[in-house]
């Protein structure tokens, strides 16, 4: 091991800043986490205060009425959300694939793509402008040609609410995952082609049976980064489109983290929380990756 050290001591020289970067904003923020437990207070040394154990713990479980309400939240909003940017973003790739056109091809991925890059302050912005109750266009153009009596509240009802975060998150994410899955077809054997052209395989046939198989394992692996992070949700996102009426189907666990915290001055029990949202996080990457190295034979570790 000593070494395989030295010979690499070049390539580990080059991690030495990333490690540096992850210890002091990553790592080194974690000795926070003992006022969890403690009863902590604003201006207090985190070495101060009473201790209390698992009371905070306890108290986001029992005494609390929002734990199965964030729970729902998060987990309804991000596995669908997985679901859905991977399944559609496997089926857009392939279309993507399949266009001869090179100049085509280009500029339908650079327009899928484009949307991953605007802030979600801009987003919320053209989401004003489009969906808002009076003044949006889709609106105003519905109460114009009598679709409609008067203006449906995309934004603030608490029935539109999931379906408006999938699809906005589907629409920002779509061209970057294509892009991984484009990058897992162009490392396919062309050979593989060429031979079931010679079977007489169509183009649909190819698809099925060759491009679909050796895209797969892209699949499972980005499944699995993913099942690590389906209690993180995009703060920006959330803090934007939340508002008093939808609140009850939007709090997910980033925005009950920030309340507590830094609205109501509760350090103490929403870093509890925060360490339950990363321990649960954990145990789900162990399980979907145990599950994947059993059903599809792939895994990270």
């Amino acid at each position: 091991m000593l070494r395989t050290i030295y010979n690499q001591r070049f390539l580990l020289l080059m991690l030495l800043p990333t490690i540096l970067v992850l210890t002091v904003f990553t790592y080194k923020p974690m000795i926070g986490w003992i006022i969890a437990f403690k009863d902590y207070r604003p201006g207090m040394s985190i070495w101060e205060g009473e201790w209390t154990g698992l009371e905070t713990f306890r108290e986001f479980f029992v005494d609390s009425t929002d734990a199965m309400d964030v729970f729902r939240n998060t987990l309804v909003i991000n596995i669908s959300a997985l679901v859905i940017n991977l399944s559609v973003a496997l089926v857009f790739a392939i279309l993507l694939n399949e266009i001869r056109n090179k100049r085509v091809k280009s500029i339908v991925q650079t327009f899928s793509l484009f949307p991953f890059f605007i802030s979600w302050v801009i987003v919320y912005a053209l989401l004003t402008i489009f969906l808002s109750v009076n003044s949006g266009l889709v609106n105003m153009l519905l109460v114009k040609y009598h679709i409609v009596e008067e203006g449906i509240n995309l934004l603030g009802d608490p029935k539109y609410a999931w379906g408006l975060v999938i699809a906005i998150n589907l629409w920002k994410s779509l061209g970057y995952n294509a892009i991984i899955f484009l990058a897992a077809i162009a490392g396919i054997d062309s050979g593989q082609y060429e031979a079931a052209e010679i079977d007489g395989a169509g183009r649909w046939s190819k698809i099925i049976h060759i491009t679909v198989p050796n895209v797969m394992p892209a699949l499972v692996v980005l499944i699995i980064l993913n099942s690590g992070t389906l209690l993180n949700s995009n703060f920006d996102q959330f803090f934007l489109l939340t508002n008093p009426t939808n609140l009850p189907r939007m709090e997910v666990f980033d925005m009950y983290v920030y309340k507590f915290g830094l609205k109501m001055g509760d350090y103490s029990y929403s870093t509890a929380v925060s360490i339950l949202k990363t321990g649960i996080s954990i145990l789900m990457l162990l399980f979907v990756n145990t599950l994947c190295k059993r059903l599809a034979n792939r895994s990270l570790f």
